[in-house]
């Protein structure tokens, strides 16, 4: 894929609930990457490149589908899997935090802002801010001392140091650059 106003990325954050650091164990920052999995599978789309916050995610992703139906898989299989292992592991305090009042047609819990922001990312440059801002998001926040040290993202990937366990594998090899 050439990354072009044709065929953007989709540089995407998404915010937990009151920005509640529900993906700071290991436990659940690793289902969440199991349903970033499953949700490319699913929506057939790609990941080029992400990061797991404990409040928080970013991703960089091709724009096979639109923007909102992207997120909607994205948002959606996260959300069910992270509620499901809270539900089974018993982390009532987690789920009463995440309780919504109870609305028509919708679920009990909630673990999303209800706004995330979605920017189409159209040319190279661009795209490798982006990537190296989701990189070094970790290092800034005090979680790791280098971009590779973070286990929850892409940057041992992009660096051509991938881990035998790699929690979610991306698609570098499917982005097209131009030759300089």
């Amino acid at each position: 894929m050439k990354i072009s106003r044709d065929t953007p990325c989709l540089f995407i954050t998404t915010v937990t609930k009151n920005r509640l650091p529900v993906f700071r164990t290991a436990g659940i920052a690793g289902v969440a990457c199991a349903a970033l999995n499953e949700a490319r599978v699913s929506g057939g789309f790609s990941i080029f490149a992400y990061a797991v916050m404990p409040d928080h995610f970013h991703l960089l992703t091709d724009s096979r589908r639109k923007p909102s139906d992207t997120l909607r898989f994205i948002k959606g299989i996260v959300s069910r899997r992270v509620l499901q292992y809270l539900k089974e592991n018993g982390f009532q305090t987690s789920l009463e935090k995440l309780r919504v009042q109870q609305r028509s047609g919708r679920g009990e819990y909630s673990l999303w802002q209800h706004h995330s922001n979605i920017l189409l990312v159209t040319s190279e440059s661009v795209a490798m801010q982006k990537v190296n801002y989701i990189h070094k998001n970790p290092v800034s926040d005090g979680l790791a001392e280098t971009p590779e040290a973070f286990r929850w993202s892409s940057a041992r990937c992009w660096r051509s140091l991938p881990a035998e366990d790699e929690p979610l594998w991306v698609e570098i090899g499917e982005l097209e650059w131009r030759r300089s």
